[in-house]
């Protein structure tokens, strides 16, 4: 009986332990799709079409904004850890280029080492003058005319 219950306590430590140790293991996942590089050297400047380009290394992620002349294949991986933010560990863009007669024109590879780091949301609205403290803002009506802020 007493041997049951040291096994017993060696298992749940083990387990607890087990448990712990896969908590703080980084989670990894893939996103979106760059075909491999042995594909894209497949592709042939001035020679491959549309078509041809869809048919070796498949439809793209996205295409150009303004004009249809590019087509992007893009995937990133991340990395979470517990509870931090996640971190992008590999990008890599394929961009191919077409002229008018849907010809390829230019194919560019792209990596994380490529990339600069926009700030979408700085949660701040620029405004031009000076900034008032609270108390001026407080205190800014005073002696000001009733009549104006009545609206009369």
């Amino acid at each position: 009986m007493r041997a049951s219950r040291s096994t017993n306590a060696v298992a749940a430590a083990t387990f607890t332990g087990l448990f712990l140790v896969q908590g703080c293991a980084p989670v990894v996942t893939s996103h979106g799709y760059a075909p491999p590089e042995e594909m894209v050297q497949s592709i042939v400047e001035g020679v491959d079409t549309r078509g041809s380009v869809r048919r070796k290394i498949g439809r793209p992620g996205a295409t150009g904004t303004f004009s249809e002349t590019g087509w992007y294949y893009v995937s990133t991986t991340l990395s979470k850890q517990a509870f931090y933010a996640p971190e992008i560990v590999d990008r890599r863009i394929v961009a191919v280029e077409f002229n008018d007669v849907d010809r390829v024109t230019a194919v560019r590879r792209y990596g994380l080492e490529d990339g600069r780091i926009v700030d979408l949301e700085t949660r701040t609205t620029p405004t031009f003058g000076r900034e008032l403290t609270i108390l001026q803002q407080v205190l800014g009506n005073i002696g000001t005319s009733g009549e104006s802020l009545l609206g009369n």
